[in-house]
């Protein structure tokens, strides 16, 4: 018997024998891509001392990696389909690896964003072939359960990231934090080669290049704008950008419409199950990332605690969202797609709208119902969306189907982190200017407004002159403090009543039980009928 995992999944009488395993490789995979954004939350700040970073570099640093893992997925994952789904896995894990190689060694700024990008593509290759292997090596009757274990990694990762950063930082430099996933790549690569079967479609035929370099520009573009124009205020690019997005997406609509084979079929977006599900994953991480974005640094900056502190107390979260894939895994087949995806939708608005409560006096416990909701939410309701999502692609479309549905996820991200962000940071701004506008000079009052850890900085130096002393310090970091827990209960209640219209949106959109079995399904199975009969 070969060491390896030779026979491809269509080669196969019955199901993969070793499928259980190959997943453990898959959410492995995925484990490292998305904890490569939520472990840098809590080596922000000591990336920003050691390298000088001003508020705009550090967007870019978090972002730099967001911009082509969003565009990309898409046309990555197509590629994926046509050629070797796994080959699309091992390539992105070494182009990670290399890239997170990369970010450890470095020490300029630019150089630390440009590896992030590397490490974008290299998440951009992996993260729609997770997907797509997954739902090519289980059968039907197994598929749901799994990409619930798939959906659980994604929200483990977002309590685990931070753990395993504030670890590290105890003792290293956020560097650490970068060199991490090396490790874990290199295990995932040789677990993939030795449990993960090869899988692609077949009869695919030319892939539709010129839709695929639509998508690239149109998300990069619109990705881009989102993130530059409201933290940074709407100049010549990110206005040049939001233009060409607006041209692009309407561009790459018409050219799939006419295409004999799209890259993606737009007219899926006909039926209401794959409509609704996307819509649901794009509010639900608006939502929930710039949630978890500013209550981070709350807990951080407001509260005092260290990185490995915060990563302990983001715990609850994982906790939350394992209870509720058990729920969900148990309550879907009964209740159907909608019931579960409309409820953990509506719980997460509640664990958003608890966020509105907030003041300076708020403690740990007042954001632990939050992340226990919000944790709960994702469990509960995205593994029914992407079940739903991926159910509405063939067999030779699982790579686009993964591209899809990880492009609304990172997009809803980009949004909730780029617009909630940006409403924080002017009103922090705002009632810290009415706090202290005229007791601090000029040049300290814009670094203080610049961010919370700003404030806290120009305190800490306020606290060494001899003049001012620590009873000014104490004075501006209590206004710093008010000013920022201020800021977090005015944006979560935008957040709130944006993730309510949303959840109203997607009751509206998802069918009921009935309406998903039967049309649609037949629908589907028409299709692929119809696929197979031309490839014979």
């Amino acid at each position: 018997m070969s060491l390896f995992a030779t026979t491809p999944v269509d080669k196969m009488t019955g199901p993969y024998a070793r499928r259980r395993s190959a997943l453990i490789v898959l959410c492995l995979s995925l484990l490292i891509v998305v904890m490569a954004n939520t472990s840098l939350i809590v080596a922000a700040p000591d990336m920003t001392t050691d390298l000088g970073l001003s508020s705009s570099d550090l967007q870019w640093v978090i972002d730099g990696y967001t911009v082509p893992y969003a565009a990309l997925m898409l046309v990555l994952g197509a590629i994926g389909d046509k050629y070797s789904r796994r080959g699309a896995l091992l390539t992105g894990l070494v182009i990670f690896a290399a890239g997170s190689v990369m970010g450890s060694l470095v020490h300029e700024t630019g150089l630390v964003i440009a590896a992030r990008a590397v490490m974008g593509v290299g998440a951009a290759v992996v993260m729609p072939a997770t997907l797509s292997l997954l739902v090519a090596i289980f059968p039907k009757r197994e598929r749901a359960r799994a990409i619930t274990a798939w959906t659980a990694t994604s929200g483990l990762a977002i309590a685990v990231g931070p753990l395993v950063a504030g670890w590290l930082l105890e003792d290293h430099a956020w560097g650490s934090t970068f060199l991490i996933n090396v490790p874990i790549a290199l295990v995932a690569v040789v677990g993939a080669l030795v449990l993960v079967p090869p899988s692609k479609a077949d009869a695919m035929g030319r892939i539709d290049y010129v839709g695929g370099l639509l998508s690239i520009v149109s998300v990069g573009t619109l990705v881009y704008a989102i993130i530059e124009g409201p933290h940074f205020g709407w100049g010549a690019g990110p206005v040049t950008a939001a233009v060409v997005a607006a041209v692009g997406l309407p561009a790459f609509v018409a050219w799939e419409l006419r295409h004999p084979h799209p890259m993606l079929d737009v007219r899926k977006f006909a039926q209401r199950s794959f409509s609704g599900s996307m819509t649901a994953v794009l509010f639900f991480f608006f939502g929930t990332y710039g949630a978890i974005y500013y209550a981070t640094q709350f807990v951080q900056f407001v509260l005092g605690y260290s990185a490995l502190e915060t990563g302990v107390r983001l715990l609850p979260l994982a906790g939350a969202v394992s209870l509720g894939a058990v729920v969900t895994g148990r309550l879907t087949p009964k209740l159907g797609m909608k019931p579960m995806v409309v409820t953990g939708m509506a719980i997460g608005t509640a664990g958003v709208f608890l966020l509105t409560l907030v003041d300076k006096s708020s403690g740990y416990g007042d954001f632990l119902p939050m992340m226990m909701l919000l944790g709960f939410a994702i469990g509960l309701s995205v593994s029914p969306a992407t079940d739903t999502i991926m159910g509405a692609f063939p067999e030779n479309e699982l790579g686009v189907g993964g591209g899809a549905n990880d492009t609304a996820l990172e997009l809803g991200g980009s949004l909730g982190i780029a617009v909630l962000g940006s409403l924080l940071g002017t009103t922090y701004k705002d009632k810290l200017t009415d706090l202290v506008g005229g007791h601090l000079p000029a040049a300290a009052l814009d670094t203080a407004k610049d961010s919370v850890g700003g404030g806290l900085a120009v305190a800490q130096q306020i606290a060494k002159t001899p003049s001012a002393g620590p009873q000014q310090a104490q004075a501006l970091v209590d206004a710093v403090h008010e000013a920022f827990a201020h800021g977090v209960a005015q944006t979560s209640l935008v957040g709130w009543i944006i993730m309510a219209a949303g959840t109203l949106i997607v009751l509206a959109v998802l069918p009921g039980r009935r309406a998903t079995d039967e049309p649609e399904s037949k629908a589907t199975e028409t299709s692929r009928e119809q696929e197979h009969a031309e490839s014979v």
